[in-house]
């Protein structure tokens, strides 16, 4: 079982003029844990348009031709486990080659869940280190750089079963509250220094996960048909999923000059599904 899966990362230079958002210069998107087929390969390819951008993936080789922007071939690193040893190798060579990390976003999207007595120290451990610990890493390792800079944002993707966790959703949603936690922990020491720190609480959003599900349960009817039906199955108050694209709109606002007073919340990008604000 991997411990690590993904990473992705963007730099580019700040050009504020004539933009909607005040980009900060050589700011480095991570991605973390997902497979570069959702929320995070989203923000990246939006972030494109004016970015850098590189994966480290358990699925490394699939990222290839998405590696090279502007002519520069980036670095894709394959990793299967979050020993602080290798988080330590991972980060001194990206900014090695890139350059320093103003912006770190953590995504953790695989979903383990269970009835709690099914649970064992094993399946606590590993969601605890695949989720919890790894940003707890990164953040440490990319923190003292922004505060010394006095400019940064962390944003940490978690689900909106952080705050309403229900039965059967353990050990998924006592990660993702510890995350919520960790995020507001980080954004109250960071204020001083303008280290900005967010997490977004994701709903249904359309992903590589809903395709492989797509694929291995429904694979004669079109997708839009699946996902319609799965909408009404899931009562979601909209009536559809969200799309990544809306997703990296409110994470790439997080990241911009134009949410220079926004730190410590958890938002929901759901379409009103979360029992609570």
């Amino acid at each position: 079982m991997p411990h690590l899966a993904l990473r992705l990362l963007a730099s580019h230079e700040s050009v504020k003029n004539g933009r909607t958002l005040g980009w900060k210069s050589r700011a480095h998107y991570w991605r973390k844990h997902g497979d570069g087929q959702g929320h995070g390969a989203e923000v990246c390819r939006f972030r494109r348009r004016s970015s850098d951008c590189g994966a480290a993936s358990r699925t490394a080789g699939r990222h290839r031709s998405r590696n090279r922007v502007r002519g520069r071939a980036l670095p894709s690193v394959r990793r299967r486990r979050q020993k602080a040893d290798e988080v330590g190798r991972l980060f001194s060579a990206i900014t090695a080659d890139l350059g320093r990390v103003d912006i770190l976003v953590s995504n953790a999207g695989r979903s383990q869940a269970g009835k709690f007595e099914d649970l064992t120290d094993e399946m606590w451990q590993g969601d605890f280190d695949l989720k919890v610990f790894a940003a707890i890493r990164f953040a440490r390792l990319a923190f003292p750089g922004m505060k010394g800079r006095r400019w940064g944002r962390i944003i940490n993707i978690l689900n909106i079963g952080a705050k309403a966790p229900g039965p059967g959703s353990a050990p998924t949603t006592v990660m993702r509250s510890a995350g919520m936690a960790l995020t507001k922990v980080l954004a109250g020491e960071g204020a001083p220094y303008n280290v900005l720190v967010n997490c977004l609480m994701t709903g249904l959003i359309v992903s590589d996960q809903w395709v492989r599900r797509h694929r291995s349960v429904a694979p004669q009817q079109p997708f839009d048909e699946f996902l319609a039906e799965q909408a009404k199955a899931q009562r979601l108050p909209m009536g559809r999923f969200g799309t990544a694209e809306e997703f990296a709109n409110m994470a790439c606002f997080l990241a911009s000059d134009a949410a220079s007073y926004i730190s410590g919340t958890a938002i929901n990008v759901d379409g009103a599904r979360s029992p609570v604000v």
